[in-house]
């Protein structure tokens, strides 16, 4: 299917409550976010928290390493983190499982003793085996399924997956995001970071249909956008030479100047789709503000009856590594943004500091 005939499925606009601009930015934009640190991290490493692993057939301290790059749920008055978690063992970083914690207040988290999606002897193996499960990102279906989209790394590709969930707690792999787009072009290829469209209904982050569509911003470098009927399969939306249509790229001399990858899930907003995502800056002719290759964030503005058209972009970062958790760690300078929820009249963000742990900020509600 053509770019040009899947644009043309794009008519309807969604109109909800405008987001509080920051200081010095555009007025379509979430912020400004103060980091509520003074109990320190929401999430740290905890070397007691074991389970027994299926494939090494061994009790694993899956969380001793690192936690970071949180998707963020509201449900029954509390919020839920659904968060990447690194052991010491297997490839040079360690393997990654996703686990779950609560909170009643959004600061202060109780977790699971086990992770809920983590690589198993299923038919996902080939592909998480033994990177692991990456970086979560949920919205709800209209039908009340969570659905989550994670990256599955076998330790040389990274590959989009889709999982889905009635409780959070359980669930199913439905396998590759587009393991079946366009006769499995996309398969092996490099993909990550799947931010789907959604609607805010209440406290809850809902996939939004935009003309009998679903839509997703994904990749890393530039941000490509693919469209879904089920929120399961995926197809890439491509140009006229066959390659995924570029919607976001890098401009130099920026914070964003060497790679941008989506953040939480983009909002449909009053003035159109507000997209969070996260950026890195090169190590040449990026921001001088900024160390080399450290990991900002920014926003942009898509048309809500066309998500693949940019209408606007802030010219610098909202969010960049300020406080000793997110300048040093597995990764120094980095603030990774993939949590964005309403709560209690708020907005709260949350996101991987320096790799190594995971922080908070808060914003005002519109």
């Amino acid at each position: 299917m053509s770019a040009a005939g899947l644009a043309a499925t794009a008519a309807a606009l969604f109109v909800l409550g405008r987001c509080s601009p920051a200081a010095g930015q555009e007025r379509w934009t979430f912020g400004p976010f103060a980091r509520l640190d003074s109990a320190g991290p929401c999430l740290a490493p905890s070397p007691s928290l074991r389970f027994t692993c299926p494939i090494r057939k061994a009790t694993v301290a899956w969380a001793s390493k690192d936690v970071f790059n949180p998707a963020a749920v509201v449900r029954g008055n509390k919020v839920y983190l659904l968060y990447r978690a690194q052991d010491s063992l297997g490839t040079p970083a360690g393997t990654s499982r996703i686990g779950i914690a609560w909170s009643s207040d959004g600061l202060k988290f109780a977790r699971n003793p086990t992770p809920v999606l983590y690589p198993d002897n299923d038919a996902m193996k080939q592909y998480e085996w033994e990177g692991g499960c990456e970086d979560p990102r949920i919205v709800r279906s209209r039908s009340g399924t969570y659905v989550m989209t994670y990256t599955a790394y076998d330790g040389r590709t990274a590959r989009l997956a889709v999982a889905t969930s009635e409780d959070l707690f359980h669930w199913k792999k439905e396998g590759l995001a587009f393991g079946e787009a366009l006769g499995g072009k996309y398969r092996d290829a490099w993909s990550k970071s799947g931010s789907i469209v959604a609607e805010v209904r209440g406290e809850d982050i809902v996939a939004a249909s935009i003309r009998g569509r679903f839509w997703m911003y994904w990749g890393e470098g530039s941000v490509h956008i693919a469209v879904s009927e089920d929120l399961v399969r995926w197809i890439p939306v491509e140009d006229a030479k066959g390659e995924p249509v570029v919607v976001l790229a890098p401009r130099p001399r920026a914070f964003d100047s060497f790679l941008v990858e989506p953040g939480p899930p983009a909002l449909v907003q009053g003035e159109g789709i507000v997209f969070v995502y996260n950026g890195s800056n090169n190590r040449a002719g990026g921001d001088p503000s900024l160390p080399p290759g450290a990991y900002a964030a920014g926003q942009a503005l898509f048309a809500g009856d066309d998500p693949a058209r940019l209408i606007d972009r802030t010219p610098a970062t909202f969010f960049r590594p300020e406080y000793p958790a997110e300048l040093a760690g597995q990764v120094n300078n980095v603030c990774f943004l993939e949590g964005l929820v309403p709560f209690r009249g708020r907005w709260l963000l949350y996101y991987g500091e320096a790799d190594s742990r995971i922080g908070v900020a808060a914003s005002a509600h519109p």
